[in-house]
């Protein structure tokens, strides 16, 4: 998996690119199949950070969040929160969606078996 980090309007120390970088990568806890994470922070109004992150899964479109905190690694864990929360319903519905289909084809072969009289 690829973890990029880049900003604009200004610098992160690598201290805190290497903060981010770890509390992002958590996110593989909650849905294994992530190809990239990309994290971008906005640093044009210095008091209140702006951190997008963008996640790409496997089979899957990205999930993004944006927050806006008085801290930095504030947003960080902010973004980082609604992430998972997109992960954890995007793993449920798939999961769900897998118990069912399994279901459905028992309900479908015992209506299509002829009945013997």
């Amino acid at each position: 998996m690829e973890t990029k980090i880049s900003t604009r309007h200004g610098q992160v120390s690598d201290e805190t690119r290497a903060k981010i970088s770890a509390k992002v990568e958590k996110l593989t806890r909650f849905f294994e199949r992530l190809t990239a994470i990309e994290v971008t922070v906005d640093l044009e109004h210095r008091e209140t950070p702006k951190v997008t992150l963008r996640v790409a899964a496997e089979h899957k479109h990205d999930f993004t969040a944006t927050s806006r905190a008085d801290s930095l690694l504030g947003a960080v864990d902010d973004v980082v929160h609604k992430l998972e929360q997109q992960l954890r319903k995007y793993k449920e519905r798939v999961q769900e969606r897998h118990r069912n289909s399994g279901h459905r084809q028992q309900d479908e072969s015992t209506v299509s078996t002829p009945e013997s009289e």
